[in-house]
């Protein structure tokens, strides 16, 4: 199963939701803006998340694409939605060293100390820039 039916607020959990679904966050780590964009703009909720609790943002977060991380935000989808093991989207760009995504979540306002272990936390580990004014 993708996710929890209390994860999808209301909606269906039949077979068809389940492939737009897993379309959506292929997408998301595919980081294929426009046509993510054209699912969420249908009405696929913007933190929809996976049977991991990872969400939309998390995942093009996670992996490397900046672009598509800036128009979720745009979207609304929360920067502070952590997964199902605590990390936040922050966390998961800095551990992959993403400083554009990194850039674009802090912008938005995503929290440095949020999260288990917490951007910050990830940051002193691997030696990498938080991207925050006076950080290392």
């Amino acid at each position: 199963m993708l996710w929890g039916c209390a994860k999808l607020s209301g909606m269906s959990d039949d077979e068809e939701f389940r492939r737009i679904g897993e379309a959506a966050f292929d997408l998301a780590r595919q980081g294929e803006t426009a046509r993510l964009l054209a699912f969420v703009e249908a009405g696929l909720p913007v933190d929809l998340v996976n049977g991991s609790g990872d969400s939309l943002l998390m995942l093009a977060a996670y992996h490397g694409h900046a672009g598509t991380v800036r128009a979720l935000i745009d979207r609304g989808a929360d920067v502070e939605r952590r997964n199902d093991r605590g990390q936040s989207p922050l966390a998961g760009a800095v551990f992959k060293d993403f400083g554009a995504v990194v850039a674009v979540l802090l912008e938005a306002g995503a929290d440095p100390d949020a999260g288990d272990p917490s951007a910050r936390q990830v940051a002193a580990m691997f030696d990498r820039r938080l991207g925050v004014a006076g950080e290392r």
